[in-house]
C-alpha cells in the first residue's frame, strides 16, 4: 500500500525557513516521482516542486525556483521541502504525491497518491 505521511507544518513569519518532510513507503522509490502541492484558501492546488526516484532529477514551479529546495535522504525514504524566505503568498496545506508517470511527465503529469497535507502559514 502506498503511503505519504507528510510532517514540519506550522507558522512561520514572513522572511523565514520551514522545513517539511513526506515519509515514503508501499512503493519502489526508484520507479516513482515525488511531487509537493500546496493549497491555497479558494485556490486551486498546484505543484511547487518534484524530484525523480530514478536521477534525483529536480524541478520548480517559477514562483519558488531559488528559495525552495527538494531533496531525499540516502534511505529513499523521505522526501524533503526546504523552503527559505517564505511569503504570505506561500500560505496553504502542503501536500506530497507520487506517480509512476516516466518520460516527459515524470514532474508535470498526474499524481495517483497524495498525503494528508499539512498547514504552513506565513504571517507578514
Amino acid at each position: 500500500e502506498v503511503q505519504l505521511v507528510e510532517s514540519g507544518g506550522g507558522v512561520v513569519q514572513a522572511g523565514g525557513s520551514r522545513r517539511l518532510s513526506c515519509a515514503v513507503s508501499g512503493f519502489k522509490f526508484d520507479e516513482y516521482s515525488i511531487g509537493w502541492f500546496r493549497q491555497a484558501p479558494g485556490k486551486s492546488r498546484e505543484l511547487v516542486s518534484c524530484i525523480s526516484g530514478l536521477d534525483s532529477s529536480t524541478k520548480y514551479l517559477y514562483l519558488v525556483q531559488g528559495r525552495f529546495t527538494i531533496s531525499t535522504n540516502d534511505a529513499k525514504n523521505t522526501v524533503y521541502l526546504q523552503m527559505n524566505s517564505l511569503r504570505p503568498e506561500d500560505t496553504g496545506i502542503y501536500y506530497c504525491a507520487a506517480t509512476d508517470n516516466g518520460g516527459s511527465n515524470w514532474c508535470w503529469g498526474t499524481y495517483d497518491y497524495f498525503g494528508q497535507g499539512t498547514q504552513v502559514t506565513v504571517s507578514s
